[in-house]
Parts: C-alpha cells; sequence; structure tokens
C-alpha cells in the first residue's frame, strides 16, 4: 500500500507529496521517504543527504537558493515542527514557465511535502515560530555549485504571506536578478 500520495504542481515537475499516516489510539507512524514511491515524480538514485533547519521566528524568510549543474538537486522538503510558505521557483532554460513560483503550505499537522526537481530554486517564510524543516536531497552540497536568488527580487514577485522578517545577511546579499538572467541548463 502506497504512503505516499503523489499530486503534480502548476510547473512541470513539482509535486506535492501528501503523507498517508496510520493512525491509532497510540499515535501515528508516516512514512517520510520511499524512493519507489517517489520514483514516479522523478527521484532517481539514493538519498545523497539530509538537512535539518531550525528557524527561530515567525516571518523569517530563507532562500531561494540552489545548485548549478552538474551538482543540480531534487530536494523532499518536509515540515517537522510549525509551519512554513514552501516557494519553489522554475529556473530551467528554455521552461514554459521560467521564472514562476509556486508555494505551498507545509505543516506538522497537514502531512505535505513539497518535491522539488532539479533547476528550481527553493525557499521558504516561517508561519510560525520555531519551525523545523527536514531535507531529503538527491545529491551532496557542493560549494562551488552554490547559487541563489534575492529572495524579494522583483522580477520574482513572490507574494510573501507576512511581512518579511529576518535574514540571513547571505540571502540578503544576493543580488537582483538582470534581464541577461538566462536559468540554469540542465
Amino acid at each position: 500500500m502506497s504512503r505516499l500520495a503523489l499530486a503534480p504542481l502548476p510547473l512541470a515537475g513539482l509535486f506535492r507529496v501528501q503523507r498517508q499516516p496510520v493512525v491509532d489510539e497510540r499515535g501515528f507512524f508516516t512514512r517520510l521517504f520511499c524512493a519507489d514511491e517517489l520514483a514516479g515524480a522523478g527521484w532517481a538514485g539514493p538519498i545523497a543527504q539530509i538537512n535539518q533547519s531550525y528557524t527561530a521566528l515567525k516571518g523569517t524568510v530563507r532562500g531561494m537558493h540552489y545548485q548549478k549543474p552538474p551538482h543540480a538537486e531534487m530536494k523532499l522538503v518536509t515540515c517537522l515542527r510549525g509551519e512554513v510558505w514552501d516557494v519553489a521557483v522554475d529556473l530551467r532554460q528554455g521552461s514554459p514557465t521560467f521564472l514562476q513560483w509556486h508555494a505551498e503550505h507545509l505543516s506538522a499537522d497537514n502531512g505535505n511535502a513539497l518535491l522539488i526537481p532539479p533547476g528550481f530554486a527553493h525557499g521558504f517564510q516561517a508561519l510560525s515560530d520555531h519551525a523545523e524543516l527536514l531535507y531529503c536531497h538527491s545529491a551532496a552540497y557542493a560549494p562551488a555549485a552554490e547559487a541563489g536568488l534575492h529572495p524579494l527580487d522583483p522580477r520574482l514577485a513572490i507574494a510573501w504571506p507576512l511581512p518579511v522578517g529576518q535574514m540571513s545577511p547571505r540571502d540578503a546579499g544576493q543580488p537582483w536578478m538582470t534581464e541577461e538572467f538566462e536559468g540554469v541548463r540542465l
């Protein structure tokens, strides 16, 4: 029996993953990852890295991060505590949805996760204090391939649901996109 229901989203390759927990009087059991069940959405190979983030304050924005090829990665993002507004931006060169974004509400309660394909930038805004995320990555972090977009870039026009609170110096220091930005060639 499948424990992960995949729902395609408006940007090709982006999926909402709805977990199907087993619940009884003791609590619940849920599957966080299954390569076989995610293969139909493009997950190929093992998990290369698992990361966890903790965000203390509501309104904080983290992102918009991605890795350039040949280290482009697929990510499965899960909220373990609190709630976030999780955003993916299509950076794939030639994509019909180039520079479009999609957001999903992820929380510890709703069981949703976001499966983000290679060639997308990712970020989120904490909708609660004490938000924790778990990330499964298809490729290991490669510092030389690290890249990002400014979360407030008007060319992206991401409609953050709350006033933007804290941002790291790295995220706040990302340059604005220029017209010359052609995206990521996969």
